[in-house]
């Protein structure tokens, strides 16, 4: 059974939703990419209670990588570039040229920047730190604003270590 529950984070009111594998989503109240259909409102989900915590930590700048068991639902493809999504550090980008080619499908880059968008699990799988082969911030789901701001809050981070 899914469930759900609200959290307020610094960029916004975010959605998270979790069943018994794991984490499904993290949505900015922005996003389109969220479900109608959530489940059950719950505030004792042991992986949202965990979510609601390393979020917590994440913006507080003690942590720069989730530990939680995810389960976003997604093609073969989508599934490759979101787990590609987590292995760019804390505090670096990447292109879509590079997320391609780190999957092994270098001329994959359009489908890449659509899978990309639809990454449920914003902030946790940072497709935020994906840009422009110019160097140029392009969509995100949450925002342009709140991507330049997830951004800057890990440069500023990664400074000070």
């Amino acid at each position: 059974m899914n469930t759900y529950t609200h959290y307020q984070s610094p960029l916004g009111r975010m959605t998270l939703q979790a069943c018994e594998q794991g984490l499904l989503g993290a949505w900015f109240e922005t996003e389109t990419t969220m479900p109608k259909y959530l489940g059950e409102k719950s505030e004792n989900n042991p992986v949202l209670i965990n979510t609601i915590k390393q979020l917590d930590e994440y913006f507080a700048g003690k942590r720069t990588s989730f530990t939680l068991p995810l389960a976003a639902k997604g093609t073969v493809f989508q599934q490759s570039v979101w787990q590609a999504l987590c292995e760019i550090p804390y505090g670096e980008t990447w292109s879509y040229q590079q997320i391609a080619d780190a999957i092994g499908n270098p001329k994959a880059v359009r489908a890449v920047g659509l899978a990309n968008g639809k990454n449920p699990i914003s902030i946790i799988v940072p497709c935020h730190r994906v840009i422009g082969k110019s160097g140029k911030l392009t969509g995100y789901a949450g925002g342009l604003s709140r991507k330049a701001s997830l951004l800057e809050l890990e440069k500023m981070k990664s400074l000070v270590k």
